[in-house]
């Protein structure tokens, strides 16, 4: 088992290799890994730094999804955990996107403690790439549509880490009243 420092460390590694090129919506197209070090950089925040594998998770918890990282890799470099982490993550990119916001509100209470926090903390990074001075009407009603939904999975993900739900209240205040 790697140290908590180096289990992070090469999470993080992992991520902007395989991450490599690829570009955040919102914030000016800034590149991914940026999204990535936010959501890790939340949970080690709200578990004060006492959960790496859960930090780790967060550096991958789009692996899957998004490039050709697989489970069995993730499990056999870091642990069963954050490769469970990451995996429950994951939406089906087979299924169009209504069906995997439906399953993502469907799905979030039945998740497990880890993948909950890391969930907010990707809500919470996402609604803030929307929220910016002077947006476009697409832009004004993406953010409306993004924090709508993203509030319905959090109700699903509540009551684990009582600083997360408050960094994801404010963060909606935030986006709404800057419409």
């Amino acid at each position: 088992m790697l140290s908590p420092v180096r289990l992070v460390s090469e999470a993080a590694e992992l991520a902007a290799r395989r991450h490599n090129g690829m570009a955040r919506k919102g914030r000016g197209h800034e590149p991914y890994i940026n999204h990535l070090a936010e959501v890790a950089n939340l949970l080690a925040t709200a578990t004060d730094g006492a959960d790496a594998e859960l930090v780790a998770a967060g550096w991958l918890h789009d692996a899957i999804e998004d490039t050709d990282t697989t489970r069995e890799e993730l499990a056999q470099k870091f642990s069963d955990r954050v490769a469970s982490l990451v995996d429950e993550c994951t939406d089906d990119m087979s299924l169009s996107k209504p069906e995997r916001r439906r399953r993502q509100v469907l799905d979030a209470p039945k998740k497990s403690a880890g993948a909950r926090l890391i969930k907010i903390a990707d809500k919470i990074s996402n609604i803030g790439a929307r929220v910016h001075s002077d947006p476009t009407a697409e832009e004004r009603d993406d953010l409306v549509d993004y924090t709508d939904w993203a509030e319905q999975v959090v109700a699903g993900c509540r009551g684990g880490n009582s600083w997360l739900d408050t960094t994801f209240d404010d963060m909606v205040l935030t986006a709404r009243t800057s419409l």
